[in-house]
C-alpha cells in the first residue's frame, strides 16, 4: 500500500482513504467492468461540486482497457477494492480534459445522445477554441484549468470476459464508439441538414446501427433504446434500427412496446416475417415462463 501511495504521489495524484474496501486487490486486466459513484470537486478551499453521480440516481461504469477519454479515473480505480471510499487530488495535467468528458455525461444524465458533441478525434487540441460547451462552469474550468479531487465510492468490479459481453465485443463497441465520434466531430462543422452534414449522418447510421448491435450482446439494452429511437426520429423508415429496438424492448419487459416495433418491421419489410415470428415466439414464451414464476411466488407469499 506504501509504494502504492508513493507511486500515485510521483504522478501527482494524493489519495485519502476515507473508508477501506474489503476483499483483496480485484485483478484489474482489460476487460474488466468497475461500478461506482463519484463527486467531482474543485480544489479551492470550498471544494466546490462540479458533478455528483449519486444527485443523477446511477452510478459511473468503466470498462478498463477501453480508453475512456479521462485515462486518470483507470489509474486511480485500479487502486481500490470493492466497497473503498477514497478521495484523489489530481494535478491539472490529469484532469485537462474533464470539461468536455463532464460535458458527455452531463448529457448522458439529461437523456441526450451521448455521442452527440463528441470532439474526440482533437483530443486537447480542441481544449483551445474559442467555444461554450454549454454549463458555465465547465467553461470556466475549460478556461482555467486546475487540479480536481475525485471522491470515488467503488460499488464493484466485474470481469466481462466470459460473460454476456465477451472482450471481443466491448473491444468492437469500443471501435465504433471512436469511429462515430470522430464522423461527429466532422459533422458538427458542417450546417445541419447541408448535403454534406447528411452524408455523413448516412455514414454514421450504419455504425451506430452495429454498435447498438454490440451493446445487445452485452445487454445494455437501454442504451440500444437511446441509440435506435435518436435513429428513428430522423429516418423514420429504418428497419434495423426498429428491429434492434424492439429486441431491446422485449429484453427490459417493455412488451407492447417490442410488439409495435416488430409489427413496423414487417410492415416496412414483409421478408422478414420469420425472423420476427421467432423474436415473437421468444417473446411469448419467455413471457409464459415469467408468469408462472410469478405464481410460485405469489402463492408462496400468500400460503404463509
Amino acid at each position: 500500500m506504501a509504494d502504492q501511495a508513493a507511486q500515485l504521489l510521483a504522478d501527482g495524484i494524493a489519495k485519502r482513504l476515507v473508508q477501506e474496501g474489503r476483499g483483496p486487490m480485484p485483478d484489474y486486466r482489460d476487460g474488466t467492468k468497475a461500478t461506482f459513484h463519484y463527486r467531482t470537486m474543485l480544489s479551492d478551499g470550498e471544494h466546490r461540486v462540479l458533478d455528483d453521480s449519486r444527485a443523477r440516481g446511477k452510478p459511473m461504469e468503466l470498462i478498463i482497457g477501453k480508453k475512456f477519454k479521462l485515462p486518470v479515473w483507470e489509474t486511480i480505480l485500479s487502486t481500490m477494492r470493492d466497497g473503498e471510499q477514497a478521495e484523489f487530488l489530481c494535478d491539472t495535467k490529469h484532469v485537462v480534459l474533464y470539461p468536455l468528458v463532464a460535458k458527455s455525461l452531463r448529457n448522458i444524465a439529461a437523456g441526450k445522445d451521448p455521442l452527440e458533441g463528441q470532439r474526440h478525434c482533437c483530443g486537447i487540441a480542441q481544449m483551445h477554441e474559442h467555444h461554450s460547451l454549454g454549463y458555465p462552469d465547465l467553461d470556466d474550468l475549460q478556461q482555467n484549468p486546475q487540479p480536481l479531487i475525485f471522491a470515488i465510492n467503488l460499488l464493484k468490479v466485474t470481469r466481462l470476459c466470459g460473460g454476456p459481453c465477451s472482450a471481443e465485443e466491448w473491444m468492437a463497441a469500443a471501435k465504433y464508439y471512436d469511429a462515430i465520434a470522430c464522423l461527429k466531430n466532422l459533422q458538427m462543422k458542417e450546417q445541419p441538414g447541408s448535403p454534406d452534414w447528411i452524408q455523413l449522418d448516412l455514414k454514421i447510421t450504419p455504425l451506430l446501427l452495429n454498435y447498438c448491435q454490440c451493446k445487445l450482446l452485452c445487454h445494455e439494452y437501454y442504451e440500444v433504446l437511446d441509440h435506435c429511437s435518436t435513429i428513428l426520429n430522423k429516418y423514420e423508415d429504418n428497419v434495423k434500427a426498429y428491429f434492434k429496438r424492439g429486441k431491446a424492448h422485449a429484453a427490459v419487459w417493455n412488451t407492447a412496446e417490442a410488439q409495435a416495433d416488430f409489427a413496423k418491421v414487417l410492415a416496412l419489410d414483409p421478408s422478414l416475417g420469420p425472423v420476427v415470428a421467432k423474436e415473437l415466439r421468444s417473446l411469448e414464451t419467455r413471457l409464459r415462463q415469467k408468469d408462472s414464476e410469478d405464481k410460485i411466488r405469489f402463492k408462496g407469499i400468500f400460503s404463509q
